[in-house]
């Protein structure tokens, strides 16, 4: 299974870049496998996350705005259901991932 990030390479948005920065960071310093998806190269990729996303996450106007987290074509949530998330320390369960053992765990 792979995570993937729906992001954008050119949001004129300091909001949106920190939200991006913090979720792949997170991923990148936990080693959970992810995939970025630029949404702003590839137009089909923008289409295909739109329509994946559930009626109950759709924005009231406009386009859901990125970061957009998914475990393959499973839709996890956006950044606010990721920060809720760290904050309830639930990120494996939020990704649909197995809980990595701690290094305490891997020690005995």
């Amino acid at each position: 299974m792979v995570i993937k990030v729906y992001i954008t390479s050119s949001s004129g948005s300091v909001a949106v870049k920190k939200h991006q920065q913090d979720v792949v960071g997170f991923l990148e310093s936990n080693r959970i496998c992810f995939e970025e998806v630029d949404i702003t190269m590839l137009e089909e990729q923008r289409l295909w996350m739109n329509r994946n996303i559930p009626q109950n996450k759709q924005p009231a106007k406009g386009n859901p705005v990125p970061p957009q987290i998914f475990n393959e074509e499973s839709y996890c949530g956006d950044y606010e259901d990721f920060f809720q998330s760290k904050e309830d320390n639930t990120v494996f369960a939020f990704l649909r991932l197995s809980p990595q053992p701690s290094v305490k765990d891997s020690e005995s």
